[in-house]
């Protein structure tokens, strides 16, 4: 089979389209046919060797496709069926990411536990259901298993066009939540705009925090959809209205911020940690989408011999939804 792998850290020019050996399902694993996977910046980290990981490795944790074999003890799918990957394997209390930690999807054929497939929507093709696992199940952790999101309640997420911003978007949205979206793109703020943002404001140039008490008659926003680090920490904590929460997942700008405890105790805020999710968040995550209360947005689709251009593309922050590898090219 072709697919894109790592023999060393470093750039885009690191990725290589090459034959590998075929897999072969083994007891309760499905070996599906992709026909499609994202990109997430979990690849690009990966990627760069942060964390570095075994190799050669190949790239990708979302994907989607048709069974193709069956591994023995497998019921419940048959040669055939369209399928989604949850690329979150639960060990306990520990998740492990396809990807990251195995193989990943980047691929024309990978055998997955049949326990991390699901059937796929009969509304979404191949892109958009290789497009929504891992944002939304990270998003869906953030805002409904950590934060306990409620209707009517105000969230700040940072960064809209990203893909776990606009899964974090969708999912307020389907939630009856109200939104404060940020870009430092015109383009993208008018875009969530359209998609029915309550607030858009520049992070480059506006006054963010002003932008929230004017939405929320100085009181400030209720969740902190954090993805951001030391570039938006103290205008997250500032946003945040008094025992209000702060969900983090990542840290693309930096893992040190100012810690500014004092907003922690005047604010009686609380702070968050999530990362990934277990099957129940994927479900909750999959049902809002297969139930059309929740969108999928893909920006871009790249054959998987291009996925060079697709990491250039992610790399770039011009994209508006997820970048997907079509497979076969």
């Amino acid at each position: 089979m072709k697919a894109i792998r790592i023999h060393e850290d470093g750039g885009p020019e690191v990725l290589r389209y090459e034959d590998v050996d075929d897999p072969v399902p083994g007891p309760g694993e499905v070996l599906v046919e992709l026909r499609a996977a994202s990109l997430n910046h979990l690849d690009v980290w990966v990627r760069r060797g942060l964390p570095s990981v075994p190799k050669p490795r190949i790239l990708g944790a979302d994907g989607a496709g048709v069974v193709a074999a069956l591994g023995d003890g497998v019921e419940g799918f048959a040669v055939g069926d369209r399928v989604v990957i949850n690329p979150g394997i639960p060990h306990g209390d520990r998740i492990s990411v396809i990807g990251e930690h195995t193989d990943g999807t980047h691929c024309e054929l990978k055998a997955i536990p049949a326990t991390q497939l699901y059937a796929l929507h009969e509304s979404l093709d191949f892109v958009h259901g290789a497009a929504f696992p891992l944002v939304f199940e990270t998003a869906y952790r953030m805002l409904v298993t950590k934060a306990k999101l409620q209707e009517g309640e105000w969230v700040l997420i940072w960064g809209i066009g990203g893909g776990v911003a606009l899964a974090a978007f969708e999912i307020c949205r389907a939630l009856g939540a109200h939104t404060v979206v940020t870009s430092s793109s015109a383009e993208k703020l008018a875009r969530a705009r359209a998609l029915g943002a309550d607030v858009a404001v520049n992070h480059a140039s506006g006054d963010v925090v002003q932008a929230v008490k004017d939405a929320t008659g100085g009181r400030g926003v209720d969740v902190v959809v954090e993805t951001v680090g030391e570039a938006t920490w103290e205008r997250s904590l500032a946003a945040a209205a008094t025992e209000g929460r702060i969900v983090v997942c990542g840290a693309t700008s930096g893992h040190s911020p100012p810690a500014r405890l004092y907003r922690l105790w005047w604010k009686q805020l609380v702070v968050m940690g999530s990362t990934m999710g277990l099957p129940s968040d994927f479900e909750g995550a999959y049902e809002l989408i297969a139930s059309g209360r929740a969108r999928v947005h893909v920006d871009s689709v790249f054959p998987l011999a291009e996925a060079r251009k697709a990491h250039e593309r992610l790399e770039s922050g011009a994209q508006f939804g997820k970048i997907v590898l079509s497979i076969p090219d």
